[in-house]
């Protein structure tokens, strides 16, 4: 029994140790959004123990604004924590979003044979099709995603503004691996992601970049408005960052 449990400790720990500096970065970076703040860690046990609760329910069982609780729900939402649905009322009330402990794993999370398999099978795919054609359907890919992202959050209504929006954008794209930030740039506001989660793919295929503009165009177009993100830089292509105006 000693010498299997050495055995299972050494894979993980060789497993660890496969785990790059910028994956380490980027997934500590993303469990740290989601979970920094210690109210939000406790709604997150609160959720994770029930069958689905609403922003009213939390704010009642932790005494906050219901404002303030839905930003922490939308948080761990955007990181995949929890998932969202929307439920309709009895009556004429208004439907109202619960959320629900998505079951995701908790741990850092590392790469495995499958999306190495997934990657040469994207890249096979992307040599069949026509650059304008791959870059085209990159960009679509990455804004229905984006969509699906932004539904699960809170809608930008009142004063939410580019930058708030930005800044749930960037928070959303670092945990899907790309270690991002909202910022200003050449006068206007940017995405920049220090990360691409794509790989060798992208190197070999820059159209790929195409998927993290449409995940941007995406979210924005749903919790601040129509946008028109533009790529101005790509690691893929010898930059320092993945950049996007908008």
């Amino acid at each position: 029994m000693g010498a299997t449990a050495g055995t299972a400790s050494d894979k993980g720990a060789a497993e660890r140790r496969s785990l790059s500096d910028e994956e380490f970065s980027a997934a500590v970076a993303a469990v740290t959004s989601a979970f920094g703040d210690p109210t939000r860690r406790q709604i997150y046990l609160f959720v994770r123990d029930s069958e689905g609760v609403t922003a009213s329910q939390v704010a009642a069982r932790f005494d906050l604004h219901p404002n303030v609780a839905r930003h922490h729900l939308d948080k761990l939402a955007a990181g995949g924590y929890l998932d969202v649905c929307v439920e309709r009322a009895s009556g004429a009330g208004r439907p109202s979003k619960h959320y629900r402990a998505s079951g995701r794993d908790m741990g850092l999370e590392l790469a495995s044979r499958r999306g190495d398999l997934l990657e040469m099978l994207l890249g096979r795919a992307l040599d069949l099709l026509d650059p304008e054609q791959a870059e085209c359907m990159a960009e679509l890919v990455g804004e229905e995603y984006g969509a699906a992202l932004a539904a699960q959050m809170a809608p930008g209504e009142g004063g939410r503004s580019l930058r708030a929006a930005l800044q749930t954008v960037a928070q959303a794209l670092t945990a899907h691996g790309f270690a991002a930030r909202a910022e200003a740039r050449q006068g206007a506001e940017a995405v920049v992601a220090e990360r691409c989660p794509f790989g060798e793919v992208a190197i070999q295929h820059p159209v790929v970049c195409a998927v993290d503009r449409g995940m941007v165009k995406g979210m924005l177009a749903g919790l601040y408005g129509e946008s028109i993100p533009v790529t101005i830089s790509s690691r893929a292509r010898g930059d320092d960052a993945c950049t996007t105006l908008v």
